[in-house]
């Protein structure tokens, strides 16, 4: 188990507070000094400065932060590693985003849970953001993630590598004839996912290194649901940018359409990604060896 003062530093790396944490923790506020004090001591470090009156972690804070989550989202695993020995039934949560969840994941889920009858699967829905955070806090085992996302904090595997493309209404008339760029298609009116959505960033990024930006478009829609976005397409109401794989039936059908660009040619790896230096590393990269 990991030491009482552990706790105390997590607390504050969540709070940025000394007294706010020692509200949190029950305990008075030189405690939480003590606490901190001792980890320093003992690691020979500093975790903690002041920076005109604001409190912020070190780079050896940062460093200690990630191993401790780590250790302590390990030591619910273990708990639940534990208590499966006695019932013969293992527990695994999975976190997908909405395109993985709905558009990538099905055959292949269902084939590992026949092969697995003795493990009991929680798959959670939410954007990269969202489980990004539900992993950081030992929420979820694994995550398979799309759009960016910080690499170097994971340990991660590609689940696939799917295309990301520009999409219309079959019979969509576009307000400059025959658009072949991103900038003519500013005047149309983009449906796109909430902030923290992966394929929202991927698209952003893009912008980006073509000196745009989402408020570039004079009209936009955000929605917080794809299979919404799709509809809005399907009923003419503006243009979208998502994953290929999301709406492969509506173009086979004809009701919807590619935007073919000169400058948007894209593909993005969907990534299975866990905590770094995780003690069950083996076990998800066996994990991810079915799921590919």
């Amino acid at each position: 188990m990991l030491d009482f003062r552990t706790e105390t530093f997590l607390t504050v790396c969540q709070t940025m507070n000394f007294t706010v944490a020692a509200r949190k923790l029950n305990i008075t506020q030189p405690a939480v000094s003590q606490h901190i004090h001792f980890l320093e001591e003992q690691y020979k470090t500093t975790l903690f400065i002041y920076q005109n009156k604001q409190l912020h972690i070190t780079r050896s804070g940062e460093t200690l932060r990630k191993h401790l989550m780590t250790m302590k989202n390990d030591e619910k695993a273990i708990m639940e590693e534990l208590k499966s020995n006695y019932s013969g039934i293992e527990k695994l949560s999975i976190g997908v985003t909405m395109t993985i969840g709905e558009y990538a994941i099905v055959d292949k889920l269902a084939n590992f849970l026949i092969r697995h009858p003795e493990i009991n699967i929680h798959l959670n829905y939410g954007n990269t953001s969202q489980l990004l955070n539900l992993l950081d806090k030992g929420q979820i085992s694994m995550a398979i993630v799309e759009g960016n996302y910080p690499k170097e904090n994971y340990s991660h595997k590609k689940y696939s590598t799917e295309d990301y493309i520009g999409v219309c209404a079959a019979s969509h008339n576009f307000i400059i004839d025959c658009p072949h760029t991103i900038n003519d298609l500013v005047c149309e009116r983009l449906l796109l996912r909430e902030e923290g959505s992966g394929t929202r960033n991927i698209l952003e990024q893009s912008l980006i290194a073509r000196g745009l930006q989402i408020s570039d478009f004079i009209h936009y829609t955000e929605v917080e649901n794809m299979h919404t976005i799709i509809g809005l397409l399907k009923k003419d109401c503006g243009i979208s940018f998502l994953y290929k794989i999301a709406v492969e039936n509506e173009l086979k059908a004809g009701i919807l359409k590619e935007i073919p660009l000169d400058d948007f040619k894209m593909q993005h790896n969907f990534d299975i990604i866990w905590e770094k230096h995780s003690i069950y590393t083996d076990k998800y990269l066996s994990i991810c060896e079915e799921f590919i």
